[in-house]
């Protein structure tokens, strides 16, 4: 049985995954369950489980990708953060994670707690770099390791050369895969992969899509990347935004042709960023047929 993210890589046709974060209420428990529940039956490659700034989740990321392992048929990865953990704990969580079968992890060097844009400051104990996550996590476990990647570039970098840089030092340091923030234009996507390629890297990059299904999400993905949402499909959003059926439809619709042009370019996997809901996403997975591709 397949229980790496690089196994799954390996294997002929492009990985399909999808992403939860650690709910903080009794109610959104059990929404998360109902989603896994719903979501199971399509077969993914692998689901993730998301890690509060500043390690703000970080018992509840480790306690639900666990109870994934042990109560479903699905292969966890566990996202972790260097943000305010010191090298001793970094460590002890790869062991605990280890002991209960988690082989696969998302690793992140994260955002400061509280304000995610504010100044990043290392630990004491800690390490500086997603790399040195990378390393230490290589070192202390069989752990088969990811990374982000930014198709806008990171919002820390001081240019996309930087950038570029910085992710081909995490995959020197052990990294396998990559998963990229979200994004909405399929060049954008491409821009990132060729950049990267022509560095050197040969690590697979998974796309990372969120179907836009308010106009909410169109504000988070702002925050998230640093980077303004494409003006062309933005306008197209806005001129519905009265009306949330529509938004919702055609987020639904612009993310299926969105994928559908990402497995034409060969993508090697394509990553749902869910919110903890399973409609949309099944929504898309049925315009694809990708029930058909696994």
């Amino acid at each position: 049985m397949t229980r790496t993210v690089r196994d799954c890589l390996a294997e002929a046709g492009p990985t399909f995954s999808f992403e939860f974060f650690p709910p903080k209420t009794l109610d959104e428990d059990g929404q998360l369950w109902q989603t896994i529940r719903e979501l199971e039956p399509l077969r993914p490659s692998f689901v993730s489980v998301t890690y509060g700034a500043g390690g703000s989740t970080r018992a509840r990321t480790i306690e639900i990708t666990e109870q994934i392992e042990s109560d479903t048929t699905l292969m966890p990865v566990a996202h972790l953060t260097a943000v305010g953990h010191s090298v001793a704990e970094l460590r002890a969580i790869a062991g605990h994670l280890a002991s209960a079968g988690v082989t696969n992890v998302l690793a992140l060097r994260g955002d400061p707690p509280g304000d995610p844009n504010g100044e990043w400051v290392k630990h004491d104990e800690g390490v500086e770099y997603a790399s040195d996550l990378v390393r230490l996590m290589r070192a202390h476990g069989d752990f088969c390791v990811g990374v982000a990647a930014f198709p806008y570039g990171h919002p820390r970098s001081v240019s996309l050369e930087d950038d570029t840089a910085q992710f081909i030092a995490k995959c020197e340091a052990g990294a396998e895969y990559a998963i990229t923030q979200m994004f909405f234009v399929v060049d954008d996507y491409l821009r990132l992969r060729d950049r990267v390629t022509a560095a050197g890297g040969e690590v697979p990059i998974i796309a990372g899509l969120m179907p836009v299904t308010n106009m909410g999400i169109i504000r988070r993905s702002e925050q998230f990347s640093g980077a303004p949402f494409p003006a062309k499909l933005g306008a197209r959003f806005a001129a519905v935004a009265h009306d949330p059926k529509s938004v919702r439809a055609m987020g639904i619709y612009e993310t299926s042709k969105l994928a559908e042009r990402l497995l034409e370019e060969g993508v090697p996997g394509i990553h749902f960023y869910t919110l903890n809901r399973s409609k949309a996403t099944r929504e898309v997975w049925a315009n694809l047929a990708l029930g058909a591709r696994l």
